[in-house]
């Protein structure tokens, strides 16, 4: 079934925006994390495992490389002739302009490259870069910021020893939509000591600032870290399929329809997946919700 028939795909809105088919290009350009390197606290996020969405592991090629191989791919596959530079691996703006900048120009360069969306952390958006990113979208560029919230609750992101609060989160969004960036918030279904409940309450806070654009992941269990230790311990039970789908419908019937959704469900290798073993059949998790949407 076609997921986009049911609700507003960020696909679509680039389609309608542009004109015609346009793709993210995912990109490692080897940040690392104030979760990680002592800044907050050391160890990351309980679930994080950057391979689980990172295929370039620990060196990655050059930026220009990823795009072309990204491009050739991509190309092929779509046809796609328009591309957005997605600076997706660990925290994207954790580094001084004189840093960020080159890199994100350097993407900009290629011809074919209309925009940026950039993947970041809550606490890890000073003026400065915001700044720098309204810049590009003055110049005509199509621009993201990608905010990694999972939950409001700061119960549980302590629990998950995510290194910041919903406040910091609520302080990025206002400034951001200050300079006219649009924003797309990631959220997490299945977080320890959450259910349904949390995840819709939320939403609700989120949808409340007036953000643009949401992705939805299910929490899964990957090698490496320490969730994977919890979930041997049985101090954690991933969602069943059945579950999760029911939960992802739910978050999209309540939002409204102007919102863009960039992805509703998230998957990774079956080389380092522990649970749940469906989270790596991304098809069958987009049509059970696609159907259920239908009906």
């Amino acid at each position: 079934m076609n997921l986009a028939k049911h609700l507003n795909t960020f696909g679509q809105y680039l389609l309608q925006r542009h004109g015609e088919r346009v793709h993210k290009l995912a990109l490692n350009a080897s940040f690392t994390c104030p979760n990680r390197d002592g800044s907050i606290g050391r160890g990351g996020c309980t679930f994080c495992n950057n391979a689980s969405f990172n295929p370039q592991g620990r060196q990655p090629p050059t930026v220009t490389q990823q795009i072309a191989a990204g491009r050739a791919v991509l190309a092929k596959r779509t046809g796609a002739k328009k591309f957005l530079a997605y600076f997706q691996a660990y925290t994207n703006t954790y580094a001084a302009l004189e840093v960020l900048k080159p890199l994100y120009d350097l993407a900009l360069a290629e011809p074919d490259v209309i925009g940026l969306s950039i993947g970041t952390r809550p606490d890890c958006v000073p003026d400065a870069v915001l700044d720098l990113l309204a810049s590009y979208r003055d110049q005509g560029h199509e621009v993201w910021l990608e905010l990694g919230l999972q939950s409001s609750f700061d119960r549980t992101l302590r629990r998950v020893n995510r290194g910041h609060g919903f406040a910091e989160y609520v302080d990025a969004v206002q400034r951001a939509h200050a300079r006219h960036l649009p924003v797309c918030t990631h959220l997490i279904v299945g977080l320890p000591g959450e259910c349904l409940s949390h995840s819709r309450i939320t939403l609700a806070r989120v949808l409340e600032l007036g953000v643009e654009g949401l992705k939805l992941h299910p929490l899964h269990v990957v090698r490496g870290t320490q969730l994977a230790n919890e979930w041997r311990r049985g101090e954690y039970q991933p969602l069943a399929l059945e579950d999760y789908v029911d939960s992802a419908v739910n978050l999209i019937r309540a939002t409204p329809p102007d919102v863009t959704f960039h992805r509703v469900t998230a998957t990774a290798s079956t080389e380092i997946l522990l649970a749940p073993a469906w989270c790596n059949k991304k098809w069958l998790v987009l049509n059970k919700i696609a159907e259920q949407l239908g009906t």
